[in-house]
């Protein structure tokens, strides 16, 4: 006997339905599963076959073959079980009429029957959806991310045996409906404040410029000037995901398997990988592609710490990734993209010993190892870092003052303010922030009037600027007016977004 049921696979972010054909025939008792399956699938037979006992059923001693449709397109993962087991139960005529075409079954087998936890639900159920899909079967410990989506039905099923009893009307399952879905922060910021940074006000204020236009960062320094204390503050300042930026980084989570609980992502992320990190492991890949450190940080913050430390092929390729917002994975099986929008924010010393330029200690570097240390970043990395800053050791003085430094709350505000308006002003295109912006939003944007002109003119003969530089200035000194709430670009506003790029001469020439 003859049957079909529908389930799905992913290649990076997008899935493929998948129809699992089940055909019970006489013969000998043998178990096939054809249509390009990977070795998860290929074991899907002993897990199935046992599952289905376990759960009070006869496992029918037939010759069983099971077709994976469309057969030229490669399946990996276990979240097949699921429409395996309705298939060849309902080809037993162990299970009656039901909505099987309009239904999509996603789940991985225990050998007791129950189901277990599968990565990348939500973007199964989202393409899906896209596909007419309104019913879906889960895990019900994926549940919360599943119900993301309103306008479907999300059956959270505990084991194969609730599984037939809701398709043969024995059992009444109601679609799971979150009415506020959220999740934990990724980062914990309720312990840390801009405020327990004493001095430093020129750092707060390329942070918060960075935070209000999402523009990358760079700040170098001596060691124990507070570039990593503050870095790691960032996210206590940054605001809150749009709807569909949440869904994004929500959908990227649940296929690296980071989305154990909850549902919605609702704070942005902050990734700060060791400099011992591969390059794979920053870019993304693996025999079965995986979403890397640019892409876990997509809509929210990669942070390097030392960044001179990090191998150098390793720097190299953020330059696509920051340029397009995106990255390619090309593999045998399979050629995958994945967002990678992100603001890259990093630190370095100015020298190995890290004591070049400080007032209060000597460097020991020679000028050859200063050279080969700084040489480890290229000038078209540096082309894409939009702000410059250059931090010293703080002052005794500060460090005891009683008046209150500046906090993350009083921060943010500004910074929600300028998105505010950038949201506004961006309200019919697909752009969330400044950093975003194409050169035609740019012309339309980022006008100068004349004075502006001619300081611009004159800061691109003086540093030496690319188009790229000159466009990224121009970018940071639009977010500068937004925190300004001002609607054209003025001089001060572009003389401190220029003030941004003078390091870039002065350590690496």
């Amino acid at each position: 006997m003859y049957s079909k049921v529908s389930t799905c696979v992913l290649q990076g972010l997008n899935g493929h339905l998948v129809e699992v054909e089940a055909d019970l025939s006489r013969g000998l008792p043998m178990f096939n599963i054809v249509g390009l399956p990977d070795a998860a699938i290929k074991e899907s037979k002993e897990r199935v076959r046992t599952a289905v006992k376990n759960s009070g059923y006869e496992f029918p001693l037939s010759r069983i073959t099971i077709n994976l449709a469309p057969a030229s397109l490669r399946k990996d993962g276990s979240q097949m079980d699921l429409a395996i087991a309705v298939g060849i139960l309902r080809s037993a005529a162990f299970l009656k009429e039901f909505d099987y075409e309009g239904t999509i079954f996603i789940g991985e087998l225990s050998l007791d029957g129950s189901l277990n936890r599968i990565e990348g639900a939500l973007p199964m159920v989202i393409s899906m959806r896209e596909l007419g899909f309104k019913r879906f079967l889960v895990p019900h410990a994926n549940r919360e991310e599943c119900s993301i989506i309103g306008d479907v039905e999300v059956i959270p099923v505990e084991n194969l045996w609730e599984a037939c009893g809701y398709i043969n009307g024995e059992l009444e399952l109601k679609p799971y409906t979150s009415e506020e879905p959220g999740y934990a922060s990724l980062v914990e910021t309720d312990s840390i404040d801009f405020a327990d940074i004493k001095g430093q006000e020129g750092l707060k204020r390329a942070m918060e410029v960075s935070a209000a236009g999402a523009h990358n960062l760079l700040i170098i320094g001596p060691p124990g000037s507070g570039k990593t204390m503050a870095a790691r503050r960032l996210p206590t300042i940054l605001p809150d995901l749009e709807l569909e930026e949440a869904i994004e980084v929500t959908k990227i989570y649940s296929v690296a398997g980071y989305l154990t609980s909850g549902g919605l992502i609702k704070k942005r992320p902050f990734r700060a990988p060791h400099h011992s990190a591969s390059g794979v492991s920053i870019i993304g890949g693996g025999r079965v592609p995986k979403p890397g450190e640019v892409s876990l940080a997509h809509n929210g913050v990669l942070f390097f710490d030392e960044l001179p430390e990090f191998q150098k092929n390793v720097l190299e390729v953020l330059r696509q990734p920051l340029e397009d917002g995106s990255v390619q994975i090309s593999r045998v099986n399979a050629s995958l993209s994945y967002p990678s929008r992100f603001m890259f924010v990093a630190s370095m010393n100015p020298c190995p010993c890290g004591y070049l330029g400080d007032p209060l200690h000597s460097c020991s570097c020679s000028q050859g190892s200063i050279d080969r240390y700084l040489g480890k970043i290229s000038h078209p990395l540096l082309d894409r870092i939009d702000l410059h800053i250059e931090v010293m050791p703080v002052k005794y003085d500060d460090l005891n003052m009683e008046m209150k430094a500046r906090s993350s709350s009083d921060m943010k505000k500004a910074v929600d303010n300028a998105r505010k308006l950038q949201s506004e002003r961006f309200t019919d295109i697909k752009v969330f922030c400044n950093a975003n912006m194409g050169n035609k939003e740019i012309k339309k944007y980022c006008k100068l009037d004349s004075s502006c002109e001619e300081i611009m003119r004159t800061a691109f003969d003086k540093y030496r600027l690319s188009g790229r530089s000159y466009n990224r200035i121009l970018k940071v000194a639009r977010t500068i007016a937004d925190l300004d709430s001002s609607d054209c670009i003025k001089e001060n506003h572009l003389l401190e977004a220029i003030g941004y790029r003078g390091l870039e001469k002065k350590y690496w020439g």
